[in-house]
Formats: structure tokens, sequence, C-alpha cells
């Protein structure tokens, strides 16, 4: 996949800028004695208490964690924006309707707190939106808090300046991990590779963490996984199909950005598989309403036929959802008349789902091309729009829609990197099922043996909450969506059964194809890297394994208080 640098005050500038310079140390220098809660240089290799693969919203909450608490950090991210879904990938934040109160660790709702001031410091916001507390920038209908993705990178970058400056925390943007050094059942190391200049840096440490998107450090260690669905024989789970497939994944997106100016032609060039694009019908079980470049969709509550509007200037649109509305990241009357030409909205609809290909634990070449199909079924719908689709007035297309390249911050205006709704799993100490989360399932098991709650588990580690949603999947599954419980997040499903001193901390834990859909959204993403980043910091200050911890009754009591003590749930009041 082609790539372009972007100049970062954070990042490795086309190269040019060695670690050795970024960290101030001269090579006499960085080959001192290793000191905890510094990262360290010596020859060619970066040494910290943990290394953190993937710069996402687990990442960046497995690294403040530690920062915090005391530990150096190496922090590697593929692209040039930390964030992942939020930022690189251009989803706003699904979340559940206690979040503003509860539900997520007051780190998320710190980062939250700040892409509000961000606006509210300096954006040319209405007296009326700047009095707000719960700002809402775009009053998306998605999200309580639908922003622009560069306010969360900014956001993010400023939660991590200070460790940077003193020098607890190196953020490696664009680099990639390609190989890893094993010993018994540990990580001796990671090498990762500058995207920009082809250097190489080994990175050392007690702990590694692996926040990738897609799980990339699981096959490079040796670390068990799984992938795609499981078997009902195998997980008795409720909606898990009757044979295992391990490439059936959901479909991922290339989102993006548009705005709507009203008598201008921003038409782009017709994309080179529109014809494809536009009359074809996702073979899907049930079948898909028609067409995918249309406006019927199937209901993923009951697979039936239905309705979506779309009208650019924010008209309702009848009973029908207004795509326009949904995923809306700038609404113009926040801000001083004439500020904003006109709403800012993101595209991630059913419309561009990519359904024709897995992407998860495929080598690099299918994955780029997937990755370029799924860029003309996003650029197609682009075009659709602006040509072919249905005005109120009987005519059709909306010429006045922009591609928003900034906003993406990319030459082709698409993400810079797939919205990935699941990845590789670790087989893990504890596997999160259906009948832990699951309401129908869970009221089964429980036959009627007082409310129906969500599992409880002796070794929870954070709280989280979303339906189970998984979008149509690679091998033609439809929608599977129904709703669960408000869970918890078990310690066991953050450990390997096997590698010691690897934790996954993004979509990569011990859930299974269908749990992964309400464990996979932003918060509960940034709850999970949480509570690694704290579990590495105990394990190294008390010098227990993370197993240890687990399975010692006291050593998890105290690793219990310890997180609780930083502000984090571990059940759900009431």
């Amino acid at each position: 996949m082609k790539r372009r640098n972007f100049i970062n005050q954070l990042a490795l500038s086309g190269g040019a800028l060695s670690a050795s310079s970024w960290l101030g140390m001269s090579s006499a220098e960085g080959s001192t004695q290793f000191k905890k809660g510094k990262v360290n240089q010596h020859a060619s290799a970066l040494h910290a208490d943990v290394i953190v693969a993937g710069g996402g919203l687990g990442g960046c909450a497995a690294a403040l964690a530690a920062l915090k608490n005391g530990l150096s950090v190496i922090l590697t991210e593929e692209t040039d924006w930390i964030g992942g879904q939020i930022t690189q990938q251009g989803v706003p934040p699904d979340e559940h309707h206690w979040i503003e109160t509860h539900g997520a660790p007051p780190s998320y709702r710190e980062f939250r707190t700040g892409v509000r001031d961000y606006y509210k410091r300096n954006y040319p916001l209405t007296a009326d939106a700047k009095a707000r507390e719960n700002l809402n920038p775009g009053d998306g209908s998605v999200s309580r808090l639908c922003h622009e993705p560069r306010v969360a990178v900014a956001v993010l970058e400023e939660m991590l300046a200070p460790y940077q400056s003193n020098r607890q925390l190196v953020v490696l943007l664009e680099h990639k991990i390609h190989r890893a050094q094993l010993s018994g059942k540990k990580v001796g190391n990671l090498i990762s590779r500058s995207l920009v200049s082809g250097d190489e840096w080994k990175l050392e440490a007690p702990y590694f963490v692996d926040a990738t998107e897609l799980g990339d450090l699981l096959p490079l260690t040796g670390t068990a996984y799984v992938t795609g669905t499981e078997s009902k024989e195998e997980t008795n789970e409720l909606h898990a199909p009757d044979k295992a497939n391990p490439t059936n994944n959901q479909a991922f997106t290339m989102c993006f950005a548009i705005d709507y100016v009203p008598g201008e032609n921003h038409v782009i060039e017709k994309p080179l598989d529109y014809e494809f694009w536009k009359n074809h019908v996702p073979p899907l079980t049930p079948a898909w309403s028609g067409k995918i470049l249309d406006l019927m969709y199937s209901n993923p509550r009951n697979l039936e036929p239905k309705a979506l509007g779309f009208h650019p200037e924010g008209v309702p649109t009848g009973d029908s959802l207004n795509l326009w509305n949904y995923r809306r990241i700038i609404n113009k009357n926040n801000f001083t008349p004439g500020f904003h030409k006109g709403d800012i909205t993101i595209v991630n609809w059913p419309q561009n789902d990519y359904m024709l290909g897995n992407i998860v634990d495929v080598d690099e070449k299918t994955f780029i091309h997937h990755v370029n199909r799924a860029k003309q079924l996003s650029l197609s719908l682009l075009y659709w729009l602006q040509t072919e689709a249905p005005r109120p007035d009987g005519g059709k297309g909306w010429p006045g829609v922009r591609l928003r390249k900034d906003i993406m911050g990319t030459e082709d205006g698409l993400a810079k990197y797939p919205y990935v709704r699941e990845a590789r799993r670790i087989k893990a100490l504890f596997t999160v099922l259906e009948e832990h989360v699951g309401a129908e399932n869970r009221k089964m098991v429980m036959q009627g043996s007082g409310p129906v709650k969500a599992a409880e588990f002796y070794d929870s580690v954070g709280i989280g909450y979303y339906h189970i949603d998984l979008h149509p999947s690679s091998e033609g599954d439809n929608y599977i969506d129904f709703g669960s419980l408000p869970f918890q997040i078990p310690l066991g499903a953050l450990i390997p059964q096997e590698t010691e001193n690897l934790i996954p901390a993004n979509k990569n834990i011990g859930t299974t194809h269908i749990t992964n859909g309400c464990y996979r959204l932003h918060p509960v993403e940034w709850s999970i890297g949480e509570a690694v980043g704290l579990l590495v910091s105990y394990c190294l200050e008390n010098k227990f394994s993370p197993k240890e911890v687990r399975e010692n009754k006291e050593n998890l009591t105290r690793f219990q208080e310890f997180i609780r003590n930083q502000g984090i749930e571990t059940e759900w009041p009431g």
C-alpha cells in the first residue's frame, strides 16, 4: 500500500531525524546502563520498560497508564497519526449512553473533555455552543462527541507530550514491527522498520503490548491465536454457526469525509471500478436488499429491507435516517456564521462496507489488493452520490458534494488505514462467550434466577457496553446484531495461554467472533489498553508475571485495589 509521509513533530521526519538526536543523546551517553523510567539507546537498539506496538486508542491508553506509573515506553505506529479508529480510520466514537458519567476510565473521559476544550479554545463557536458543557461539534446522531480526526490527534498528542519532554516516551510514527526474537516462552525483542527511510531499530523491554489493529505481533511471536468464526460445537453460543471458518471476518471500510457546497461542481473522475460497484449485489445470506449503491439496506436487527435517506443539507428525510446527519462531525450552526460553508460528515455507511475479501491473517499482497478494491468501492459511492443519488425534486445526484481530503490528511481523501472491526484473537486463559454477555443467551443460562445481568468475573479489570454488532462478513453472512448487557473485562481474556510477556490491547483479546462485536468499540478498547498498562506496571513493581497476578488470590485482590485506586471501575453500579 502506497504511503505518504506527513511532517509531524513527533515523527521521524523523512528518516532524517535519528532516534539518538530525537532522544537528545550522544552514542556514548546512549550506551549507559539502563535506568527504569527512561528510554535508553545503545547502538541501534532502544530499551524501555514496555514496548507498545500500535498507536490506536488501546495503545495510547496502555502507554499513558504505564507512563503515569513511572515506566518508560516506546510506542510504534504504522501511520503518521496516533489514535487508531478515531483518527487514522476516521470513525467518530461509538459509545453507550452512560458515557458522560461512568462506564469508562477517567482518562477516557479526560480525552473526551480535551476534545471539547480544544474546540472551545481554538474555534469560533457560537455563544450557545461554547456554553454547552457536553458540546457535540458535529451533532451527529451516532455519538455525543462527533468531531474531526485531527482534533483527536492533537488531544492525544497533548496527553502524551509531557512524557516525551522528560524522555519517558519515544513515539515511532510510520514504523512497523516486522520481526521478533524469542527466548523460550518470552519475547526477547522486536525489530521495527521505518516505512519512510527503511531504518531498523531493535526494541528491547521486559514487556510487549500488541495494540496493532490486526494483532500483528501474534504470528511474529508465536503466540497462539484464532481468527474468524468459531463453531457452535466449540463455543455453544446461540448465534455461532454450525461450522467454524477462520477466514470469515467482518467487513472493513475505507471511510472518507465530505461537505456540500450548493451551486458548485465537485464531481470526481469516474472511478475505474464504478460500473462493477454500481451493479453489485452483496452475495449474502440472508439476502441483501438489492444493489449496494442504493438507499436500501438490510435492517441489522431483522434483516428486512430498510430505506435510508440522504440530503446533504441535513433536511429530514421522512421516517428514514438521513445518512448525512449520522456521522456528521461539523455542524456549521455551532460556529459563527460563514466560518464553515456547510456541514462535514463521515461516510462509514452500509454502502461502503467491503465484503468481498478478508484482510485478517493474509499476506501483504492480498491485504493491498482488498484495500485497493475497498477504496474503489468508497470512491464509487461518492461518485454515485454526486451523479445518481435520488433527490427530493425527482432529479439525480448532488454535484456540490465535495470530497474533503484535508479531513483525512491523505492525497486520495480516504482514511489512512482501513476501519478494522475484527482481528486475530489470542487463545487466552479465559475467553468471553455469548453466554457471558449476550442478553438472550444470558437469559437462557440464568433460567429465571433473578434479573438478567452479564456474568460477573472475579478477575474484572474494567467495564464496558455496546450491543453485539457484527457487520456483513467476508464469507457471506449478513448482519448479526442483537442485545448485550453491560459487561466486565476479565483479566483472563488479556493473558495468552503460553507467551509470558506479550499482552494484547486492541481487538485481539480473548473474545469470540460473536463477543468481539461488543468489545471492539472506542471506550472498551481504551479500557482494555489502560488495564494492560496498569498490569505491566504492577508486574514490574512486584516481580509477578501476569499469570501469577490472576492465579494468586492475594495478588489479584491487590492488583484490583491498585487499579481501583486509579479510578478504574471493575463493576457496574447498581
